[in-house]
């Protein structure tokens, strides 16, 4: 059974998903009164886990936009499971780039064939729900916009393995690859990648 999420958390997890929010915004999403999302982020503030900037208007007081701080990004998943790029870049040395490009691959059809299982007798739909599950328990905080009858978003707004897949770009290669694989579509492109400096990892799915 899941551990209900206190103020707090949602605040982690809207200000991780939309990157920079206002106390009008934190309101709308999360219907409590003015001053408790102030007490929260006074809070939040003191423990340096979000920032502050402030925006000019052309009228009026400066609007005040608050975002994740890296103490508080260090919060969300950053397993690297058994991964790290001290280790890769060793190997790249003693073996050269193919070698590691290599252990990606073997990667890709380890988690092709585990993801696989899961989608056993699924509809399109169905395995899309599963994806956004399996990339849910990886700690990639996924989530899914039903575009049209055949097609769909996959967003990612966490990287567990960020610092590997900036240093080896084969990585998200991979795991697009692996996402065709398991969602039996060639039709899987990557929008946009948080190695590039876009905020999230975006996918355009259709079937």
């Amino acid at each position: 059974m899941r551990q209900q999420k206190t103020t707090k958390d949602k605040i982690l997890d809207l200000l991780k998903k939309e990157v920079q929010m206002t106390v009008g915004d934190l309101l709308r999403e999360l219907q409590i009164t003015d001053m408790a999302v102030r007490k929260h982020l006074s809070v939040m503030q003191k423990d340096g886990l979000i920032t502050t900037e402030e925006r000019k208007q052309p009228m009026g007081r400066p609007v005040v936009s608050y975002s994740l701080s890296e103490k508080g990004e260090l919060l969300f998943p950053k397993s690297y499971e058994g991964l790290s790029v001290e280790f890769l870049q060793d190997i790249e040395t003693i073996h050269g780039i193919a070698s590691v490009e290599q252990l990606f691959r073997n990667r890709e059809k380890r988690l092709t064939k585990e993801y696989t299982i899961r989608m056993q007798k699924k509809s399109p739909q169905e395995r899309m729900r599963e994806i956004k599950e399996i990339q849910e328990e990886k700690g990639y905080m996924a989530e899914i916009n039903h575009l049209d009858d055949n097609s769909y978003e996959l967003i990612e707004y966490n990287c567990p393995i960020m610092a590997v897949a900036k240093e080896y770009k084969v990585a998200c290669k991979c795991e697009t690859n692996m996402f065709k694989n398991v969602l039996q579509t060639e039709h899987v492109t990557r929008t946009s990648c948080k190695t590039e400096g876009n905020n999230h990892c975006r996918f355009q799915i259709s079937f």
